[in-house]
């Protein structure tokens, strides 16, 4: 069972970054696209931003598009969420998400789309 930890949270003013870090149990994580999802309070869980198991490919929500980056470092099975410009609207709980090989049909933005989830780490964006 993999295992995903999520930290680097934290509260921020509006316009500061943050990273977030997604640290993976195992090795063969690194055979898995990794996703980022954000849930605020009353909504729903929306999808972030994703990459693919080589880091070749990134795809992100128009809401954070040339804000954050999604990166990742095999090597230390771990995945990166560099947030800028941050506006109290990102306040959420953020959860990293590994989608096993072969993918499910749909969206990748869809949260069924994915194996495994970490606990969360909360954002927290200042006015």
């Amino acid at each position: 069972q993999v295992q995903l930890v999520e930290s680097g949270g934290g509260l921020v003013q509006a316009g500061g970054s943050l990273r977030l870090s997604c640290a993976a149990s195992e090795r063969t994580v690194s055979n898995y696209a990794m996703g980022w999802f954000r849930q605020a309070p009353g909504k729903e869980r929306e999808f972030v931003a994703r990459i693919t198991s080589d880091g070749r490919q990134t795809y992100y929500a128009d809401s954070v598009k040339g804000r954050f980056t999604i990166s990742r470092d095999n090597a230390k099975n771990t995945v990166y969420l560099q947030m800028n410009s941050l506006k109290p609207e990102d306040t959420a709980v953020y959860y990293c998400a590994a989608d096993r090989p072969p993918y499910s049909s749909g969206s990748y933005t869809w949260t069924t789309h994915y194996d495994y989830w970490g606990q969360g780490t909360q954002v927290t964006v200042s006015s």
